[in-house]
C-alpha cells in the first residue's frame, strides 16, 4: 500500500478523525470567535450571533452525523462544521489528516475561515482553502440519513428500497445514508462484489447483509489504516489498473457523477 497519496477530501474516516482530535477543545473555556470569512457563514449564522453564542462557554461534546461535525456548546446550541473537499480542522496546531487532494500543499493564514481561541491561549480553526464547507449554528439535521457507521442491516434495507438509481449513487446519497464518498463507496462495493451500476432496490435480502457487513468492516479497516484513501482498491484507481482480486482489468464508470473503478468480473450486475 503507497503511503505517499495526499489525502483526497473529508469523507467520514477524515470527519472522523477530526471529532477524535475536536475532544481536546472540550471543557475548555472560549475567549474570543474569529469568523474571517462571512461567506463561510451558513444557516443565518453571522460573526456576532457566533460570537454571543461562544464567547465564555465552553464545548462539551464532540459529534458527528455522516461528514457533519458537530461541537456541542454548555448551553445546549451546537456549531456545526462541514469540510467540502478541502476544508480541515486544526486544535492548538495539530492536524491528524494532512494535506487533502484538491488543497494547496502550503498553509497559509488567510484560509482559516473559522476560528475560537481559548482561555488558555489555544485554539480551534476550520481552514478551507476553497471555502466549500462551513460553519453554522444549531444545523438542520433533517435532510440526513443515518450515519453510515452506525446504520442497520434494516436500515440500509429501507435506504435502497424503491430506488432504481445505481447502486453507488444511492450509496453516495446523504439523505439516504449519511458518510460515504467516492472512495469508500467503490472500496465497499469492490469487497462487497457488487456492481455499483445495479438499480439499488434490486438487491436480494441476502446481498443488502453482504453489504450491510463490508459497509461495517471497511469503515473500521479504513479507520485503523488511518483513511479512506487506504483501502485495497486505491493503487489501481487509474487506467490499466487491475482488480486485486483476480487479475481482470478495472472498468472505469461514471455513476451519480463520480468517477467509479469496479470489477466486471467478480463484482455482480
Amino acid at each position: 500500500m503507497r503511503s505517499d497519496y495526499p489525502r483526497i477530501v473529508p469523507e467520514l474516516v477524515e470527519v472522523e478523525r477530526y471529532r477524535t482530535l475536536a475532544e481536546e477543545a472540550l471543557d475548555r473555556t472560549i475567549s474570543a470567535v474569529v469568523s474571517s470569512d462571512a461567506w463561510f457563514l451558513k444557516g443565518g449564522a453571522t460573526a456576532p450571533v457566533l460570537e454571543a453564542a461562544l464567547v465564555g462557554r465552553r464545548l462539551t461534546d464532540a459529534r458527528r452525523i455522516g461528514k457533519l461535525l458537530l461541537l456541542d456548546i454548555d448551553d445546549g446550541q451546537v456549531v456545526g462544521v462541514r469540510f467540502g473537499m478541502t476544508g480541515s480542522l486544526l486544535v492548538d496546531g495539530a492536524d491528524p489528516v494532512g494535506r487533502l487532494l484538491y488543497s494547496p500543499t502550503r498553509y497559509d493564514p488567510q484560509w482559516d475561515r473559522w476560528s475560537v481561541t481559548f482561555v488558555d491561549g489555544g485554539r480551534l480553526v476550520v481552514h478551507d482553502p476553497r471555502r466549500l464547507g462551513g460553519v453554522s449554528l444549531d444545523p438542520d439535521l433533517s435532510h440526513l440519513g443515518p450515519d453510515a457507521a452506525s446504520l442497520s442491516v434494516a436500515g440500509l434495507a429501507r435506504s435502497l428500497a424503491g430506488s432504481s438509481a445505481p447502486l453507488k449513487a444511492r450509496l453516495l446519497d446523504q439523505a439516504r445514508v449519511a458518510g460515504i464518498g467516492n472512495l469508500i463507496a467503490d472500496e465497499v462495493l469492490w469487497r462487497a462484489g457488487l456492481s455499483p451500476l445495479r438499480p439499488a432496490s434490486s438487491l436480494t435480502p441476502p446481498e443488502v447483509r453482504r453489504l450491510h457487513r463490508h459497509l461495517g468492516r471497511t469503515l473500521i479497516d479504513l479507520t485503523d489504516r488511518g483513511g479512506s484513501h487506504l483501502g485495497n482498491l486505491m493503487d489501481e484507481r487509474h487506467i490499466g489498473g487491475i482488480c486485486p482480486k483476480d487479475g481482470t482489468p478495472l472498468a472505469r464508470s461514471t455513476v451519480g457523477g463520480r468517477t467509479t473503478w469496479w470489477c466486471p468480473a467478480h463484482q455482480v450486475a
